[in-house]
């Protein structure tokens, strides 16, 4: 959380390499199981992750544990390797928990075709999405008339991808190994908190960020319950920490119990939560204190999960670099 009271991915393919998708898989016998293909994309992810939250489950927190459930980590392509981000991150955990997937990789039908494998007949794939923006010809016309710059509207494509598990022909790449679950320390984890030079200071007994002096505090880590969760608060803070204007800019201006604080403590809670699965931390503890605010904003506004995730994902990918960074430091000192 910040200050209390003071004085948040993949290359996709094009429009008709979906549409070829969406043949290919009828071809096959499959059908997509995540979302309809008549309703209003936006819709459906929203009502989706509402009734999530209802029913009392947070879809950007990996429930699953032991043996025979889906590897950590963030979905990836499984034929480029990139990982998917924003919301394709929560349909994708969700088709994973679901469906008992063992895997993080997933593939559009061709990528698996390329790949020297198949989808087994009869499975059905998880639509995902991504955005794409086109100029609708009057904008054209208008601009040619007028002058400057046409006009895009902004849309939403899916297409089905399919997990490796799946697929029938096909090696897993390697999986990101569960982690050691008692522990007081986390060297990866310890290793990204420093990397980011954050002014982080450990003592008191609440975790907080002050965007006006920019930094962070959170309690010592024995002073958790279950010690894993101090990691949890860790990234849930320097997600917030990442939206300072001198680094990705956004809006955390709302006052304590506002709807702008509760859409920024939804995207450093999804941010932790993304930073945690991509170092393979499962964290017990889930910041459920804005349930009530997040239900609110995901109900007046069905592009609300959408912009939060996407912003979450940002905040990742940028704790996540620093990481990155700091390794190729290390590597560098070394060879030297």
């Amino acid at each position: 959380m910040r200050s209390p009271r003071p004085s948040p991915g993949a290359a996709e393919p094009s429009q008709a390499q979906a549409q070829s998708e969406t043949k290919s898989q009828a071809r096959s016998g499959t059908k997509p199981s995540a979302l309809g293909l008549g309703r209003n994309l936006y819709e459906e992810v929203t009502a989706r992750i509402v009734a999530q939250l209802e029913a009392g489950r947070f879809p950007w927190v990996q429930p699953w544990t032991g043996s025979g459930a889906p590897a950590l980590g963030l979905p990836r392509n499984g034929a480029t390797g990139r990982r998917y981000s924003g919301i394709n991150i929560l349909l994708l955990w969700d088709a994973a928990v679901e469906n008992g997937f063992a895997t993080q990789n997933w593939l559009t039908y061709r990528q698996a075709q390329a790949a020297g494998g198949q989808v087994r007949r009869g499975e059905q794939g998880t639509i995902v999405v991504f955005a794409d923006r086109f100029v609708p010809e009057k904008e054209k016309e208008r601009a040619a008339r007028e002058g400057g710059e046409p006009g895009a509207v902004a849309f939403l494509k899916r297409f089905t991808v399919f997990n490796l598990s799946q697929c029938e022909g096909l090696a897993a790449p390697d999986e990101i190994a569960s982690p050691p679950v008692e522990r007081e320390a986390i060297p990866v984890a310890e290793a990204l908190i420093a990397a980011t030079l954050a002014d982080f200071r450990i003592g008191g007994e609440r975790a907080f960020y002050v965007p006006s002096k920019d930094f962070i505090r959170v309690p010592p880590q024995t002073a958790f319950g279950d010690q894993i969760n101090y990691y949890r608060t860790c990234f849930h803070e320097l997600a917030h920490w990442t939206g300072h204007p001198t680094r990705l800019g956004r809006n955390q201006s709302g006052a304590y119990g506002s709807k702008d604080y509760g859409r920024e403590e939804l995207v450093a809670e999804m941010g932790s939560a993304f930073v945690c699965a991509s170092l393979g931390i499962v964290p017990t503890v889930r910041h459920a204190d804005y349930l009530g605010a997040w239900l609110e904003t995901l109900r007046e506004d069905n592009r609300a999960i959408f912009k939060a995730a996407s912003a979450a994902s940002k905040a990742a990918d940028l704790l996540l670099a620093f990481g990155e960074a700091g390794a190729r430091s290390d590597d560098a000192a070394g060879a030297r």
